[in-house]
């Protein structure tokens, strides 16, 4: 591929020290509809229709996913282009975008971002978890190898724009069988391209485990995997350090998000940004530094600063310094911040 040893942006390959400070897990296109019907009734249902407004912030903090406005973040371009402007001015170089099948992906709207605003920005393809995409649930893991390869290769859709990475390739916990079809055709097209992929693991710390002996039964190689979310997935060190030592990188990607209740998963305590820090910190010192990416998995509209919330340069005003201030050294900030994503996005193909 043209793209070996290059990052595939949606307007082109740049070298990968051209990144810069790089988020490797964010939305700035997507569509979460598919969950709003089946979340919980809460106390305040005349909430749930009503566009996204202050006087009921408080609400949305904590039920996200039961305002249908508020899960239309690709209403907010505008707003969206407005913080790229902010993250690039204040030291912002590159996102990864990954909005997959299920959730609405839309590359046009990427490259004309990208364009506008001199952020660089990788398009995801494939899918995401079963319940978002009732219509690919019998397609073969041929059917789903061949569209993410055509994305990757071509263009996404009937453009163009090619995307630059696999994921979040989605997966429920337990897996449904489509997903493992999914999941199996992302690591033959990571084998076969060289590609770089992201995958959302189910909610138990069994998943990640599983994800990656699926995957690399299936010829792929852990070196190219980011696994998302130990935010809300591991919740005992000596259990992400032992997921660790599979190889994959890891990441924190929900930084900004400081509520302690999690609507998704009503038995997880999410951490605060202190805490993932620490665990940060934890796993630099058993030699993990090379293999942390972070990110903030912004995907609804009430975490946009348009909306009072923490936005997408929160990590680079916020987290970093905290960072410092807490004992992780330069170095390996620039590590997680740089060195460690472009390393991943750079497509690597192997010759066997």
């Amino acid at each position: 591929m043209d793209a070996d040893g290059k990052i595939q942006t949606v307007l082109g390959c740049i070298n990968p020290a051209d990144a810069g400070f790089t988020l490797a897990h964010e939305h700035l296109i997507c569509n979460f509809d598919y969950l709003v019907e089946s979340m919980p009734k809460t106390q305040f249902p005349e909430y749930c229709k009503r566009p996204l407004s202050p006087d009921f912030g408080w609400w949305v903090t904590h039920y996200p996913y039961s305002s249908a406005d508020n899960n239309h973040l690709f209403e907010e371009t505008d707003a969206v282009r407005d913080e790229l402007h902010f993250f690039k001015k204040h030291g912002g170089g590159t996102m990864v975008e990954n909005t997959t099948y299920g959730i609405e992906p839309n590359a046009k709207t990427l490259a004309s971002l990208s364009a506008d605003t001199g952020v660089h920005l990788v398009a995801g393809t494939g899918y995401y978890i079963e319940p978002s995409r009732p219509g690919t649930t019998k397609l073969t893991q041929e059917n789903f190898a061949d569209i993410m390869l055509k994305e990757l290769t071509e263009g996404c859709g009937d453009t163009k724009i090619k995307a630059g990475v696999i994921g979040e390739v989605g997966c429920s916990w337990p897996m449904t069988e489509s997903e493992r079809r999914v999941l199996r055709a992302t690591a033959q097209v990571e084998a076969d391209t060289g590609c770089p992929v992201i995958i959302h693991p189910g909610w138990n710390p069994d998943a990640p485990f599983e994800i990656m002996r699926l995957y690399q039964e299936a010829g792929g190689h852990a070196d190219r995997v980011v696994m998302s979310h130990m935010d809300r997935t591991f919740f005992n060190i000596s259990e992400l350090l032992e997921f660790a030592a599979t190889g994959c990188y890891v990441e924190y990607d929900h930084f900004g998000l400081e509520t302690s209740y999690y609507q998704l998963h009503d038995d997880t305590d999410m951490p605060s940004d202190a805490q993932r820090i620490k665990n940060i910190a934890a796993l630099i010192e058993a030699g993990y530094q090379d293999r942390i990416t972070v990110g903030h998995d912004i995907h609804t509209k009430h975490t946009l600063m348009k909306y009072g919330g923490h936005g997408f340069s929160h990590i680079l005003l916020q987290v970093v310094p905290k960072m410092l201030l807490r004992g992780i050294s330069q170095e390996n900030v620039d590590k997680i911040m740089k060195y460690n994503p472009q390393a991943w996005l750079a497509f690597t193909k192997r010759n066997n």
